[in-house]
Formats: structure tokens, C-alpha cells, sequence
């Protein structure tokens, strides 16, 4: 739902404490007060001309009937509108939207309707947009290793061990981008549940960055442009305070997390940069504040709400250090999902030099004194 539209909808309760001027129920009693007014006068009339009954109950008929027609008009009227927006919803039409020109239930149910349009319309385009950009990053590994291997049958190329490396490296492209993509099959799913338990931070992400140095060297010997960094220049820098500081949460996704992030900073970084991990105590018993910034050209502030969605490269045109490619557009889209899966935040933060992920954990739930 669009921030501006949220912001337009009304509350029922609105205004006047809970009494609406315009509302249904209130012209529906307006039409009722109406009729008896206009009925008790026309009684009046006839009794002081003695005028015959007759004529005066048609009057009173044909007055009423002429007050209702005009208030029923006036409902319809828009249900009409609204069930043509609907018909061409369900034919995957979304460029139709309900005038808002309305102060009552039906001025509601029309913004609701346009919410619904324009959530109907985003999904769908990120739908297409999905599936072009897996079709792209599907095709491109796979162009790659056809490529090799037609050059190996046909003799262009022997069999050697470079020429097999390079297809490995497509090969093990391939195999993280599948593995990526059911990782956020299951999330979408709620397939993944949470183990969260008490755990001090500092060893853990000690681990978590030891670890992402081995798979970096261990990767750069013989894959390049796979869509998960092999730099070994950018030093990775970690500060936990206190150094006593524990947090609740699963350990494995939180692991997730602040690897994609260490990724992701990494291949923005300058040659021989440096990445900072910080953690630090929240607000909440057992809860946690990370943060994790680089000294890379950082992310203009338009694209800030961006970052997180699946395939987004932001208006990068070009990798900013070597050994980056720009990513699948897949690992902060995972870490948003698993901070959500425990009721967190993330977002990019204002910084001096470079990007600045910060992440909110919540920690243990706030127990009533």
C-alpha cells in the first residue's frame, strides 16, 4: 500500500467523533426524515384546502419515489464503477482505478479498491520482473558452459585443467544461484523455522568473518564473476562492545545475514578497503544493533528503499572493486527476510563514507512488570 494512500484513507471514526455527516447511514436517514416531512406537509395542505386524500397520497408517492430514485442513483452509481475496475482486476487488467471523489463507506471501499490495484499491479510487475531476471542469470552461466564444452567437442579446445575450471566456475554459478533461489522459496514459504537461542556475539561473528575470509580465498583461485566475491584485499574489521555481549536469535539465519552483508559490502569496496562489523546492545533485553559499513561509493539515497528487493542492482552500471560482478541482486533480498522472520529491522542508515547497513534485532519479548 502507497504511503500516500494510507495517509488519504479515512477512518470510519472520522470526523466528528465518530459521527460521519456524509455517510450512508446517515442519507438513508436523511431520506426517511425527508419523506415523513414531505408527507406530514402534503397531510397539512390537504386538510386546510380540503384537498381529496387521493391526490395527495399520489403526490406524496411520486415525491418520494422522485427523493429515493435520486439517493438510490447516487449509491449505485459508484457499485457500478467499482464492479467494472473489478472485472478488468481479474483479467489482470490494473490500469483502471475507482474515482475518490466520495466522503462516505463507498469513498472508503473505492480507496481500498485502488490499494488493492496498485498492490495487484506491483506484484505483478515484480512477478515479470522475477522471471526475466532468473531467466537472465539462468542464461548467462549456461551460455558460458555450452560454449566450453561445444569448443571441447568440436577440437577448438582440449580438455585442460583451465578450460575446466572455467567450467566449474559456471557450473558452482549455477548451483549458488538454485540454492539461493530455494532459500527464498522456503522463507516465502514459512518453511523456515526459527531456533532461536542466547548467544555471545563476539565469538560468533569472529566465526562468521573467519569464515567469510577461507570461502574468499578459497574461491579466488579458480572462480570469478560468480556472484559471491573472492577478494582477498579488503580486510575485514570487527568491534563488539562490551565484549561480554550476548544477544537471543537464530544463529543461523543471523548468520545469513551478516554474511550477505559482509558479501555485499565486499564487492563494493575499494581495492584494499575495509568492512566493519559492529554490534552493539538494543534497546530490549537480549536484543542487538548491527551494523556493517564499508568505504565503497555507498548507495544514493533514492535507491535506499530499493536495496532489499529481489534482483535490485541499484543504478550501478558497473562492479566498483575487483572481483565484483554487482551480485544476483539476491543477498539483501534474503537478509530482509530473515531479519523480518524475527521481527526486526533493516535498512541503510546515513553515513559519512560508504554504505551503512544497520540491523535491529528485537531480542527476548518485554516481559509486563
Amino acid at each position: 500500500m502507497s504511503d500516500g494512500r494510507r495517509a488519504a484513507r479515512r477512518s470510519p471514526g472520522e470526523p466528528w467523533g465518530g459521527v460521519r455527516p456524509f455517510s450512508i447511514k446517515t442519507k438513508l436517514g436523511a431520506l426517511v426524515v425527508i419523506s415523513v416531512l414531505i408527507t406530514t406537509g402534503l397531510m397539512m395542505v390537504a386538510m386546510r384546502t380540503e384537498t381529496e386524500l387521493r391526490f395527495i397520497t399520489v403526490f406524496s408517492m411520486i415525491a418520494t419515489l422522485l427523493i429515493t430514485q435520486f439517493v438510490a442513483h447516487s449509491l449505485t452509481s459508484p457499485l457500478d464503477e467499482m464492479n467494472a475496475v473489478a472485472r478488468s482486476i481479474s483479467h489482470g487488467d490494473y490500469s483502471r482505478r475507482v474515482s475518490e471523489n466520495r466522503r462516505d463507506e463507498l469513498g472508503d471501499l473505492a480507496q481500498t479498491i485502488n490499494v488493492m490495484a496498485d498492490e495487484l499491479e506491483a506484484q505483478d510487475r515484480q512477478r515479470k520482473e522475477l522471471v526475466a531476471n532468473v531467466s537472465h542469470e539462468l542464461r548467462t552461466p549456461i551460455a558460458g558452459l555450452r560454449g566450453v564444452l561445444e569448443n571441447i567437442v568440436d577440437g577448438v579446445t582440449e580438455a585442460d585443467p583451465e578450460t575446466m575450471r572455467t567450467a566449474l566456475k559456471q557450473t558452482e554459478r549455477l548451483g549458488r544461484l538454485v540454492e539461493t533461489l530455494l532459500d527464498l522459496s522456503r522463507l516465502d514459504n514459512g518453511v523456515v523455522p526459527l531456533k532461536k537461542r542466547r548467544f555471545e556475539v563476539w565469538p560468533y561473528l569472529s566465526g562468521v568473518l573467519k569464515e567469510a575470509n577461507m570461502v574468499a580465498s578459497a574461491r579466488a583461485g579458480i572462480a570469478s564473476g560468480s556472484g559471491s566475491h573472492t577478494r582477498t584485499d579488503v580486510h575485514l574489521h570487527l568491534d563488539v562492545s562490551p565484549p561480554e555481549l550476548t544477544a537471543h536469535a537464530d544463529p543461523e539465519r543471523i548468520h545469513q545475514v551478516v554474511a550477505n552483508l559482509i558479501d555485499n559490502a565486499v564487492k563494493h569496496s575499494p581495492p584494499h578497503g575495509r568492512v566493519t562489523v559492529k554490534a552493539r546492545r538494543g534497546a530490549q533485553p537480549e536484543s542487538l544493533e548491527l551494523e556493517v559499513l564499508d568505504e565503497g561509493p555507498g548507495i544514493p539515497r533514492s535507491e535506499w528503499h530499493r536495496v532489499f528487493e529481489r534482483f535490485n542492482r541499484g543504478a550501478v552500471s558497473r562492479p566498483h572493486g575487483p572481483g565484483s560482478d554487482g551480485g544476483t541482486g539476491l543477498g539483501l533480498a534474503i537478509a530482509r527476510w530473515a531479519v523480518d522472520l524475527h521481527g526486526g529491522r533493516i535498512g541503510v542508515a546515513e553515513s559519512e563514507r560508504g554504505c551503512r547497513i544497520l540491523v535491529t534485532l528485537p531480542g527476548l519479548p518485554s516481559v509486563p512488570s
